[in-house]
């Protein structure tokens, strides 16, 4: 085992050696393909190359190409330090972690900063949905981990950022179906092009699913369009559409360690009693405005503005839906959500070297009317009943930041930046019956949170960087929602986690066509957001002392000539809480016991549940541009995963290998294409996901056995 301590000096050792094996000829050109353009690290369209940051470039082909489009774990897992998995079902978002951040979350993305398009869809509170990224229509998928993301504000663990294509140049049609095991299918159907100044692309799917597990039914519409009007040669304006509606969408809960191993496809009662399920609709409209007043100063403005609804039936036992403190069991949000950004962009020279400077202020907020009603009418579960919860929860952030980059030599460059970070999170009561008193409250949080990296061009082909900052999460409104004591009224006493994250690494042309990167990360947290107490359906939250998280990531990247292609991803994480602390949210029946109060103590030296200590990736994939075909293999493993505070219980670790296969053809303005995917291969039975400190036990949820999808394309252009 290795110790976190050694990590870093170990790490130092690890660059060194890798330098070295990667020095090259100085004539030697890197290959462009190998280093894409990102804007997410510093705004700015850039070479990933030659900045000074952790961040990885999924494009449209590896999005789409042998895949469901439905699920962006489709995509992320082959990046270096994300975790995203598939839960099995649609009523929870998919799991997504970064360097340990966001793994504990049962309930959406938290930690991690989502984006559309420069649109956020991380709320004010920290809390963000990908249900409504639209895989079909992207060009590609930035991931940025490190200190850099908390120049994005409420986030420490990373950015996860979506970006349309645009529309082709001539007029375009596709459709798509593909069907697959357990009842799936999906269909869709793209219009894009260019007219003169006009561009467009408008994308339409349509997802239905019986899932692998019972009681994980899905339908699902979702609807993204996004154009672009070239006003003037100066001035560019590009609207965003997006429209997701969900209704259907079981949830069969997680299962047992016994349950997973006798049969993973089954379902705890408990989910089929109270008919456990989520509908969820969200329609959102956004406008971005750029205007170049010459070649070294822009100016952008973002808005945009959306509702969202949430109806989540749960599995609250009837008994704790009576007392009065209880909101019942079922939760209905409401929300109505918006947000501007405003930034200001400048090029120069200073000292013979070019910078440029941005800086921006932006305000989001969002009004959720939150109400609950028991999960039961007299006897009878899995119906609407009487009203137990009716709250008007608000949250906003105001915030403003600068960023600036430097080159002062042609083999140095400096990038920094500092963002401050107001956020207010407030609660109007609205239900005041009897001894359920007035619990209306507010609290504010502000952060100032700087950055800064540095890198050195050792040769033309090997890059090395560094880079320091600080970062903070503020609790989200549902873990505010409920207080440790079991009183009614939201959770105001929780405060923000707070961070200091350094990373070092190298970035490599081992070849021209062979890219390699590595880094190396440690981040302190002081005030860890953690479960406090876990019965009846209900979790509370609280503040720990603090957690390390150290590791290293390594990726290689190669075009091995004759259409052959090699990937390779590695994590490796140490994610331990250094403060002992106190919780009753790893007992199912919480800490009381015989009327008596009896809290566990979780050990300063116990890892992070959720955060897996190892996880992998490789592909080899092979395209015959002649003939259009193309075929590939996919592995992905993860380590053994703890699942509570305790470690007492654990997923086991896993490998699984997928295979799939392709053709295209062209025919004048015609363009088919067909592929096979088989997943699971071996037919491993696995646990796809984990439920950290679940309180029935039910940590697990499985992956699915072998299966298979077939799909179709067809494209015309006019």
């Amino acid at each position: 085992m290795m110790n976190s301590k050694k990590i870093i000096p170990l790490a130092i050792l690890g660059i060194y050696s890798f330098v070295n094996n990667s020095w090259a000829d100085e004539n030697v050109a890197p290959g462009l393909n190998l280093s894409p353009v990102v804007v997410t690290a510093t705004r700015t369209e850039q070479n990933s190359f030659d900045l000074p940051v952790s961040i990885d470039v999924v494009d449209a082909e590896k999005i789409q190409e042998g895949q469901l489009q439905v699920n962006i774990s489709e995509s992320l897992a082959r990046v270096p330090g994300m975790v995203a998995q598939s839960r099995g079902q649609y009523a929870q978002d998919v799991q997504i972690s970064s360097r340990g951040f966001g793994a504990r979350s049962q309930f959406g993305v938290r930690g991690i900063r989502l984006y559309a398009d420069g649109i956020p869809l991380t709320m004010p509170d920290g809390q963000g949905q990908a249900g409504t990224f639209d895989l079909g229509s992207a060009k590609s998928i930035e991931v940025m981990r490190g200190p850099f993301s908390s120049l994005y504000g409420n986030s420490s663990g990373g950015v996860v950022q979506i970006f349309t294509a645009d529309g082709p140049s001539d007029p375009t049609v596709s459709s798509s179906f593909t069907t697959g095991s357990y009842g799936t299918n999906r269909e869709s159907i793209k219009l894009g092009g260019t007219e003169g100044n006009f561009n467009y692309i408008v994308d339409y799917s349509h997802l239905e699913s019986d899932g692998y597990r019972v009681h994980s039914a899905v339908r699902r519409d979702l609807f993204n369009a996004k154009l672009g009007l070239k006003l003037n040669e100066d001035t560019r304006l590009t609207l965003l559409v997006t429209d997701l509606d969900q209704p259907v969408s079981q949830d069969p809960l997680g299962l047992t360690k016994q349950q997973w191993q006798q049969n993973p496809r089954s379902v705890v009662q408990s989910a089929l009693d109270f008919n456990t399920r989520v509908s969820k609709s969200q329609t959102q409209v956004g406008a971005k405005l750029e205007h170049d007043f010459d070649s070294d100063n822009t100016l952008s403005l973002m808005g945009y503005g959306g509702v969202r609804k949430n109806t989540q039936f749960l599995s609250t036992p009837i008994a704790s839906q009576t007392p009065a403190s209880s909101s019942g069991g079922v939760s209905i949000i409401d929300r109505d959500f918006a947000g501007m950004d405003l930034r200001f962009t400048h090029k120069g020279q200073f000292a013979n070297g070019p910078y440029s400077v941005s800086i921006g202020t932006n305000y989001d907020t969002m009004t959720d009317d939150r109400t609950g009603f028991n999960n039961f009418i007299g006897t009878k579960t899995g119906v609407q009943g009487t009203l137990r919860r009716d709250e008007a929860d608000t949250a906003r952030n105001f915030d403003q930041y600068a960023q600036a980059q430097w080159a002062p030599i042609d083999r140095l460059s400096f990038v920094a930046g500092v963002r401050h970070s107001n956020v207010k999170i407030k609660s109007e009561d609205h239900y005041i019956v009897g001894t359920n008193k007035d619990d209306s409250g507010s609290a504010d949080f502000s952060k100032t949170t700087p950055v800064a990296g540095v890198i050195f061009k050792l040769t033309p082909t090997v890059n090395l960087y560094a880079n320091a900052g600080k970062g903070f999460e503020t609790p989200t409104l549902i873990e505010s929602a409920y207080r440790p004591d079991g009183t009614s009224g939201l959770n105001f006493s929780l405060k923000p986690s707070s961070s200091n994250n350094y990373e070092i690494g190298a970035k490599a042309f081992i070849t021209d066509n062979t890219r390699a990167n590595i880094a190396v990360f440690y981040t302190e947290t002081s005030n860890e957001i953690v479960t406090a107490t876990n019965s009846s359906g209900r979790t509370t939250y609280q503040n720990a002392g603090g957690t390390e998280r150290s590791g290293i990531e390594l990726s290689i990247d190669s075009n091995l000539g004759n259409g052959l292609n090699a990937y390779a991803a590695y994590t490796y994480i140490d994610a331990t809480y250094s403060d002992a602390f106190k919780s009753c949210g790893t007992q199912p029946a919480g800490c009381k016991v015989a009327g008596l109060i009896l809290p566990v103590t979780i050990n300063s030296s116990n890892k992070i549940p959720g955060v897996y200590r190892e996880t992998a990736y490789a592909e080899i994939s092979w395209k015959h541009a002649n003939s259009g075909l193309s075929t590939a293999f996919e592995l992905r493993a993860n380590s053994k995963v703890y699942v509570d505070d305790t470690n007492q219980n654990s997923a086991p670790g896993y490998a699984i290998l997928n295979w799939r296969g392709g053709f295209a053809q062209n025919l004048q303005n015609w363009k088919f294409s067909e592929f096979v995917r088989i997943e699971n291969l071996a037919n491993q039975n696995y646990v796809g996901s984990v439920k950290v400190n679940d309180a029935n036990n039910q940590y697990f949820e499985s992956g699915a056995n072998r299966n298979w999808l077939l799909g179709v394309n067809a494209s015309y252009h006019f």
